[in-house]
Order: C-alpha cells, then sequence, then structure tokens
C-alpha cells in the first residue's frame, strides 16, 4: 500500500510540474487566444463530435484546466475554450495564437495572395481568398509507412470480388502492384455491418452484409503479403444517411422534397453530422479492419451546382463558402484519423486542376492538397471534351491528354504551402459508348500510356485503376501497364538529363 502511494504522489507532482512549467511558458495569455486559421471546436477529444466553428482571428476564451492536456514532448496539445458565441468545446493548439496580429494575417501573402487573387469566382464555388494556406505538417508515421509510389488495384466491396481475394494477389504479384483500395462504403452500398452505421444511419447497417470478418481476412491476407491497403469511402453522396437523416440532406425548395441527383440523395457538404459519420466510419475501419489509409470519394456538392443552387436548401449553418466547408471537412478527417497512424486521400475531380477559377461544387484543388497527405484526380480520358487541351478526340489520346493535365496539376499544387502527393486515377475500362463508340479499347498499351503520361509530367506518387466491377479478366488483359516500376524509369530519365 505505501508503495502505491509513494508512486501516486510521484505521478501527482510530475503532472503539477508539467503544468507549471506549461503555465509559466504562456503566463500572459493564459485566459484568451486567437484561432488563427478556422478551426473545428470539438465537445470532447474521444468521440471527436463538433460543437462549433472558430473563425480566423476569433479571441478564444481559455478555461483551466487547460494544461493538464500536454502531449509527449510536454507542449500542449489541445485547449477547452469558449466562443464569443458561448460555445464551449475544444480545439488544437497548432490552430491557435497568442498574438491577435498574427492570428489575422494570411500567411506569406506576397507568395500566395498573388496566386489566389488571379483565381475567379465565377461559378459560385467560393473565393479562393477563404481558403486556409496556412502550411500543414504531413506526417511519416514510423509504424505506418507509405510506398514511395503507390501502384494500386480498385476493389468493389462485392463478396464475390473479396472472397476471391486471392486471384488478385496472385496477379499483383506478376506484376509492380503494391496497393490495394478496397470500398467500404459505396452509395447505397455499404461494406460491412460497422457500428458507426447503427449510431449514425441504421438503414445502411440494415442493408450492409455481415462482412466484418470477411473485410479482416481479406486485409490481413494482403497485409501478410506486403500490400498497401486502402479503405475508401463515399462521403457527401449517401442514399441511406438521408433517409435516416433528412434534416442533413439538401431539400429542393420547389418540390419540398429532398435533391435527387445522379441518381441518389445527397447529403450537405455542410452538415458536421455527416462529417461525424464518415470520420467515424474511417476510425472505425483502420480499427477493426487494418487499412492502412482512408480514401474519401464524393468530397464535394453535387455537379452542376451553378445551374441549381439557387433551388435548394443548403443548410449553411456558419455561412462557409463551399470551398471552405470541404476544405474544413478535409482538415477534420486528417486531424482524427492521424491519431490512429493512418494517412487520407481525397478524390477530386480533373476539372479542379484547372487554373483561374474555384469549380462550383467546391473542389479547390490547392485548399484541398494543402491539408490531405494524398490528393487523387479522377483525369479520365473519355470524360474531356473534344477538343480539350487543343487535343483532338482525347479519350483516343490517353498520354497526351495525361501529360497535358499534369502540367495544370503543377501550377496547382504550387499555389500551396504543403501540397499533398499526387496519387492519380486512371481509366481502366472502356470508352463509354456515348462518349465515342469507336473509341479506343483501354487495354494494356493504352493503360500503360496513360500512366507513362503523368510520370512525364512529374507525377509521381503513383497511380489507381478505375474500373468499377474490378473484373479480374479485364485486369489481366491489363496486366503489362502493371509491371512496369514507372517511379524507377522516371528517377533514371532525371539522373540521365542531370
Amino acid at each position: 500500500m505505501k508503495r502505491n502511494t509513494l508512486l501516486f504522489i510521484c505521478i501527482s507532482v510530475l503532472l503539477s510540474h508539467l503544468c507549471l512549467k506549461a503555465d509559466a511558458q504562456h503566463k500572459s495569455v493564459l485566459r484568451q487566444v486567437y484561432a488563427k486559421v478556422a478551426c473545428n471546436v470539438l465537445k470532447d477529444m474521444d468521440s471527436a463530435q463538433i460543437a462549433g466553428l472558430a473563425k480566423k482571428g476569433e479571441p478564444l476564451l481559455v478555461i483551466r484546466p487547460a494544461f493538464s492536456f500536454i502531449s509527449e514532448d510536454s507542449n500542449i496539445e489541445y485547449y477547452k475554450v469558449r466562443l464569443e458565441d458561448g460555445t464551449v468545446g475544444y480545439v488544437y493548439s497548432k490552430y491557435i495564437s497568442y498574438d491577435k496580429d498574427e492570428a489575422t494575417a494570411r500567411y506569406m501573402p506576397e507568395v500566395y495572395d498573388t496566386m489566389h487573387l488571379d483565381v475567379k469566382n465565377r461559378f459560385g464555388g467560393g473565393d479562393p481568398m477563404g481558403a486556409d494556406i496556412y502550411p500543414r505538417e504531413k506526417p511519416v508515421f514510423e509504424d505506418n509507412v507509405m510506398p514511395q509510389a503507390c501502384y494500386s488495384l480498385y476493389l468493389t466491396c462485392s463478396y464475390a470480388v473479396l472472397n476471391n481475394i486471392d486471384e488478385y494477389i496472385a496477379l499483383a504479384k506478376q506484376t509492380r502492384i503494391n496497393t490495394f483500395v478496397i470500398d467500404v462504403k459505396e452509395d447505397g452500398l455499404p461494406g460491412y455491418k460497422a457500428d458507426a452505421m447503427k449510431e449514425y444511419a441504421p438503414s445502411a447497417y440494415n442493408r450492409a452484409q455481415d462482412n466484418e470478418q470477411l473485410y479482416r481476412k481479406v486485409v490481413k491476407k494482403l497485409h501478410d503479403n506486403g500490400f498497401w491497403v486502402v479503405g475508401r469511402i463515399v462521403v457527401f453522396k449517401d442514399y441511406h444517411f438521408t433517409k435516416d437523416n433528412p434534416d442533413c440532406a439538401l431539400w429542393d425548395k420547389a418540390s419540398g422534397k429532398m435533391l435527387y441527383h445522379n441518381k441518389s440523395n445527397w447529403p450537405s457538404a455542410y452538415s458536421r453530422r455527416v462529417w461525424e459519420y464518415n470520420v467515424a466510419l474511417a476510425k472505425e475501419s483502420v480499427q477493426k479492419i487494418g487499412f492502412n489509409e482512408i480514401n474519401f470519394d464524393y468530397v464535394r456538392f453535387p455537379d452542376r451546382m451553378n445551374s441549381i443552387e439557387h433551388t435548394i436548401e443548403m443548410r449553411n449553418t456558419y455561412g462557409e463558402s463551399k470551398l471552405q466547408a470541404i476544405q474544413r471537412f478535409v482538415t477534420y478527417a486528417v486531424d482524427e484519423i492521424h491519431k490512429l497512424h493512418a494517412y487520407v486521400s481525397i478524390d477530386v475531380f480533373g476539372e479542379s486542376a484547372n487554373p483561374g477559377y474555384t469549380t462550383a461544387y467546391g473542389q479547390y484543388w490547392p485548399a484541398i492538397s494543402n491539408v490531405a497527405d494524398v490528393i487523387s484526380g479522377m483525369p479520365y480520358p473519355d470524360h474531356f471534351s473534344n477538343g480539350y487541351y487543343g487535343i483532338n478526340k482525347p479519350w483516343n489520346h490517353p498520354y497526351e491528354i495525361m501529360k497535358a493535365w499534369g502540367a495544370r496539376v503543377q501550377g496547382r499544387q504550387a499555389a500551396t504551402p504543403s501540397p499533398a502527393i499526387v496519387r492519380t486515377w486512371v481509366q481502366a475500362y472502356h470508352v463509354m459508348r456515348h462518349v465515342d463508340p469507336n473509341g479506343i479499347d483501354y487495354d494494356a498499351e493504352n493503360v500503360e500510356k496513360e500512366i507513362r503520361g503523368l510520370y512525364d509530367a512529374d507525377l509521381t506518387g503513383g497511380y489507381v485503376t478505375w474500373l468499377a466491377s474490378s473484373n479480374i479478366a479485364t485486369y489481366r488483359k491489363q496486366a503489362g501497364a502493371f509491371k512496369i516500376d514507372y517511379y524507377k524509369v522516371w528517377l533514371s530519365k532525371k539522373t540521365a538529363d542531370k
């Protein structure tokens, strides 16, 4: 008993010392700090539910005991604060400044403001000057080190595909494939019965197959064979979530019904409950299933927003632009998933690489790249209109269109101080017939041209195949494209040019 009492006293003294140390370091600002970027205020640090939003430059009243939350290096990790509107919650210290002038200042305006002032908001996606461009630390977790370049096959969550994982592994081992991207939640197609679904979207839970053990088995087998494994989650297009949470959905004002667009209902990207659901599902999938990384798709408002927005109830609680809502969701997701030593990749339309304007649906490349670990454009050749970048029928010229697109990406990457790795989705399906019934076949030769075009544009983070069916026979026909170590080839070219 005496030994336990002594140990308790020693621990108490040590904690008191750390608190006093932090108190002394920040004595002049114990009561008030400032948000240097817009940041989410969390109700608590365990559930990560969102209480409110602290806007850039807003004074925050520190509530004691703020200094009981101290990280391993004795620095303050987060504060409990009160906002001007009375909201109480927690904010990460990395988003806080002790100086009002520093908090209200823009980061290196002489460099970055010039770039963003040239970008126009003609489609209503948001003023680029409203994005947060403060540099973000992109961690490398020693217990979860991402490959230099991820050469990736996409797998749907179909039981027939997952139960056939041995054939996909056998194919991958004959090539340079080192990564698999597996669906966790598609719109209307949840992969397994997750606890997050039970809490936030019971309809999804009831619809899902009881596949958790299969998922665990598949991911473990992939890990045992040396593969990087990514879980894909569709975010702001979700039939089941909107069915259970209609107050979080976009609504059509004229009909008085939920917006039905592109064959689904759409949760509002402004809704924090939608954020919480998808991040809770991601964290559960990392912890239970074992994913190294989470890939979020449909991180956007519906397409063609510039023509339909005036008819929609947006549920914009905090008066944010669309690009601000999207960037702040990514920030929230990154903060929470990094706690588990997992990474975050974000899918964006290929269009978002274009200079000169912000997109109508809120994807602004520099804002997303600044925060995410990986940014994954989707520049499928058959999605480009005829003559794009001066290329006749770009879907029949995969190398040329991807290299031209990659050059635009480099310009967008330069507009942020902490750009993400670029890992691009490539077309692995036949040109859609409504685009061109005589379009080329995306066989091994043409898939290889796509990827080579990306690398010749110095986009070296790797690729992901988009083949919605994940058909093993199609992947086998394309295997020649997957046998090339594109990064090694690129590096040798760079070395030879010096």
